[in-house]
């Protein structure tokens, strides 16, 4: 596939992600029993739950859910990656020593317990997903810039910069343009799509135990909005014992999931070497 194609394709699919969340209404329809479990042919877009409401409003505002707080976790491991790259370009070994320490501490620690425990102590009416998506990528963020730094590391770190200096380039071009821009730009674009991603299904993990129990408060998100992880709990009682007419969600949301890996998988195609 070609970096253009990918291009695209990334776009489109982040398009299809982020926009149905600015559209997203406030509080779901109130359902219908003599509209539940309806197929799409029936009641399109994408059909209702068994509780009659409009599967394409949890669609909705499940982006406004994951749109901003995925972005703003990989944007903030894209900052602590090149901060990594750039540090080994440049001689300073007593922040270079406090950044890896600090890195191996953060690096140490259990993601997900650290998540839940986050999660649990925030008040009530500061529960949501951007404090976890947060969390997520400062603890993620040393792996990236470890891989980072080996990067800067095997073109040549300080050396390099030298060099470009004597062929009279100056240092905004060496290090935005050539560091960060050319042969950070694979490292930076995965880090943050596999990010990006993670937050995604965190959210949908932590939503899906939160709405298989309906005496559990929500973590990510009020409890009058609707996640993508709802409509997989809809989908999954097609499946035995239950059998109900519910499997076009469970269509939807493998759907949804596919359109999440697809658009990372495309942002990485985009942003590989030449």
């Amino acid at each position: 596939m070609s970096r253009t194609m990918a291009c695209w394709i990334f776009l489109i699919g982040m398009g299809l992600l982020v926009i149905p969340g600015i559209f997203a209404p406030e509080h779901l329809s109130p359902g219908s029993f003599s509209k539940g479990a309806l197929g799409p042919l029936s009641a399109p877009p994408f059909g209702t739950d068994s509780l009659g409401r409009p599967l394409h409003e949890f669609v909705m505002q499940g982006s406004r859910i994951l749109a901003l707080p995925s972005l703003v976790g990989a944007g903030i491991v894209v900052m602590f990656a090149i901060l990594g790259g750039l540090l080994a370009c440049v001689k300073n070994s007593k922040i270079g020593t406090a950044v890896q320490i600090l890195g191996e501490v953060l690096g140490a620690l259990p993601r997900l317990v650290v998540v839940l425990v986050v999660a649990r102590l925030l008040p009530a009416d500061m529960r949501g997903l951007m404090p976890i998506a947060v969390t997520w990528a400062l603890l993620s963020a040393p792996g990236a810039m470890d891989e980072a730094a080996a990067v800067a590391s095997r073109l040549g770190g300080s050396r390099f910069v030298e060099a470009m200096r004597a062929h009279g380039f100056s240092k905004r071009r060496i290090f935005l343009i050539h560091i960060v821009g050319i042969n950070l730009r694979p490292v930076l674009v995965r880090q943050a799509a596999n990010v990006f991603t993670q937050i995604v299904f965190l959210e949908l993990a932590l939503s899906y135990l939160t709405a298989s129990d309906a005496s559990v408060d929500s973590l990510t998100h009020s409890d009058s909005m609707g996640s993508w992880a709802d409509i997989l709990v809809e989908g999954y009682k097609w499946v035995p014992p239950l059998s109900m007419d519910t499997g076009h969600a469970l269509v939807l949301g493998l759907a949804l999931i596919a359109l999440v890996l697809g658009t990372a998988r495309a942002a990485v195609y985009a942003g590989r070497a030449r």
